[in-house]
């Protein structure tokens, strides 16, 4: 894998002295407070003045910029990637969560150097403006978040400076509440949330969870008992206040309860038993279970208390393709947005098109094309640019650079009549392997070449 900012590395050893001097304790640690470990680092670049480096200040426009580009998935997911000590990066999920979820995030990495993962939330508005809904801690790469809202979420990974790993991230998600009946999961739910109830004059306010009379019906959060009494629709009833979700359970047709009011409870604690008092006298015992806000009304049980989709099965990419240079082979390959074939089109790439790999599966691999686009494409409609397209001889000395930009960094210089074999080209650059076998970029203007048509020798 060619890396662009090579030079940086003469300075690690000068930016973590002065990242350390700005993260450490001590006064000038405590001269501001950030909303997370990530604004905090920023804040540090910043009062080092690295920001105003080349390093530092690509650092944070790729995190600002993968606010704006980030890719969207459906959860379980996993996929790998790679990131290099001398080359900012971050990375941007975009998943639709709903309250009641509650999602795992966690990256793993292998390097040589323990590597400090950023994982931040944000919310997305109707106009996708970001707000920060949830952050990992400085000392782990692990985050567990339950949105509040039913919106379009995304998910930012970015690694400190000056590290190189290949890493792994997954996503999964839970139910934010156990189970409310004992020995039951939501397959045994039988009657759902908005059913039409008195001939259509009033709507079901939660599930219906048939078990035997008396099997016990258990807190599905740590809470306090609110509310134990009788009503004639409920019968024997118990509300569970949740303060930190701002929700109130609700817990009906009991046949006689195990709790009294203002008693602190913890999951799995038994409130009651079931039965079929109330309203549920000609029906079996089953347990009514309801949510309602503390500020608002009745809302979906269901995404609470329902079954997780288990751990994500994407198989993960060879680490050893991480960052490799691969062209289409295909007539016509398509740029996704996301890791489905039934995701939005973002381009149509000719055949022979240059692509770097940054991640994915061994389905789809997550690229980037030469201009910088990000997305997905079908690994079969790829392959690896082993044999040459033709060779071609430099009519003037060209510079190799290790990206396809006017302003990329130089991995050398060719004389007028270097010979080079054309391995994928864009519209106006062609990424070549020169005799000594080092692979980088030629403007089409150096070379000889016509455009290239020809077939694979």
């Amino acid at each position: 894998m060619v890396i662009r900012y090579y030079s940086y590395i003469l300075l690690a050893g000068v930016i973590m002295g002065w990242l350390s001097a700005c993260t450490g304790v001590g006064p000038a640690a405590n001269l501001f407070r950030s909303a997370s470990p990530h604004d905090h680092y920023s804040q540090s670049l910043k009062e080092a003045k690295l920001d105003q480096t080349a390093l530092g200040t690509d650092w944070l426009a790729a995190a600002d910029r993968a606010l704006h580009d980030s890719l969207k998935i459906t959860v379980p997911y996993r996929e790998s990637g790679y990131f290099s000590a001398n080359r900012a990066f971050a990375v941007g999920y975009r998943l639709d969560g709903q309250r009641g979820d509650r999602f795992l995030v966690q990256v793993e990495t292998q390097g040589q150097k323990t590597t400090q993962i950023f994982i931040d939330v944000f919310a997305l508005d109707d106009r996708n403006r970001a707000s920060l809904t949830a952050a990992s801690k400085a000392d782990t790469n692990v985050l567990t978040w339950e949105p509040r809202k039913n919106q379009t979420y995304l998910i930012r990974i970015q690694p400190e400076l000056l590290r190189n790993a290949s890493y792994t991230i997954s996503i999964t998600r839970e139910p934010a509440l156990a189970f409310p009946v004992k020995g039951r999961d939501s397959r045994q739910i039988s009657s759902y949330f908005g059913a039409a109830r008195d001939g259509g004059r009033r709507r079901h306010e939660g599930l219906d969870i048939f078990a035997p009379k008396g099997t016990p019906a258990v807190a599905s959060v740590n809470g306090i008992i609110t509310g134990v009494g009788t009503n004639s629709l409920g019968g024997n009833v118990a509300f569970l206040t949740d303060h930190e979700r701002d929700i109130r359970l609700y817990y009906a047709h009991l046949d006689r309860w195990n709790v009294t009011n203002g008693q602190r409870v913890s999951i799995g604690d038994t409130i009651g038993f079931v039965g079929n008092t109330g309203n549920a006298r000609t029906t079996g015992p089953h347990l009514h279970f309801g949510i309602y806000g503390l500020m608002d009304g009745a809302t979906d049980p269901l995404p609470f208390v329902r079954l997780g989709r288990g751990p994500a099965k994407q198989t993960l990419l060879s680490s050893s393709r991480l960052g490799d240079s691969v062209r289409t082979s295909a007539a016509k390959s398509l740029v996704r947005l996301s890791p489905s074939s039934d995701s939005p089109i973002v381009r149509e790439l000719p055949k022979l098109s240059a692509l770097t790999i940054l991640g994915g599966t061994e389905t789809w691999l997550r690229i980037e094309t030469p201009d910088g686009l990000t997305g997905y494409v079908l690994n079969s409609t790829t392959e690896t640019p082993k044999k040459s397209l033709r060779r071609l001889t430099l009519s003037a000395p060209g510079a190799l650079l290790d990206a396809a930009d006017q302003q990329a960094g130089i991995i050398d210089t060719l004389p007028t009549g270097a010979a080079v074999d054309v391995l994928a080209q864009t519209t106006t650059f062609q990424l070549v392997r020169s005799t000594e076998g080092l692979t980088g970029w030629l403007p089409l203007t150096v070379s000889s070449a016509p455009p290239i048509n020809s077939t694979v020798r």
